[in-house]
């Protein structure tokens, strides 16, 4: 997995909050079912936010969860970016191709951001990882 800024940040907050475009490049290692994939993120999602947040949130969930179930399977060798662009919204590459609409929302790509960089990462050693910070 990769991030990508358009400059260094080795807090999470400061790369939450930074402006300009950010990328999540996730390569598959394994094949995974396209519910287990969205799960995962919506496990992460929650595990960051509050429940009013979530709610919020929910409309852009159900978008992206659409968009993976299309995949049907997240194959090993695949790459899976997720493009947060401000004010055109977050899209979805898979292996370079956009899939479905661009899910609207700065609020949604930071939140998506929180997943790995959050109070409650989904692995703390990923997090450091993404940030650059020594394992």
């Amino acid at each position: 997995m990769g991030l990508y800024l358009a400059e260094k940040k080795s807090a999470a907050a400061e790369a939450i909050a930074l402006a300009g475009p950010k990328r999540v490049a996730i390569h598959m290692l394994r094949d995974v079912d396209a519910a287990t994939f969205t799960e995962a993120l919506v496990d992460g999602l929650r595990a960051n936010h509050d429940d009013a947040t979530m709610k919020a949130l929910e409309p852009r969930v159900a978008q992206l969860s659409a968009i993976m179930g299309e995949l049907k399977e997240a194959k090993k060798g695949m790459t899976i970016a997720l493009d947060l662009q401000p004010g055109a919204g977050t899209v979805v590459q898979v292996d370079g191709r956009p899939r479905g609409a661009p899910i609207p929302g700065d609020d949604f790509a930071r939140a998506l951001l929180r997943i790995w960089l959050g109070d409650k990462p989904v692995q703390d050693d990923l997090k450091r990882g993404l940030l650059g910070q020594p394992q």
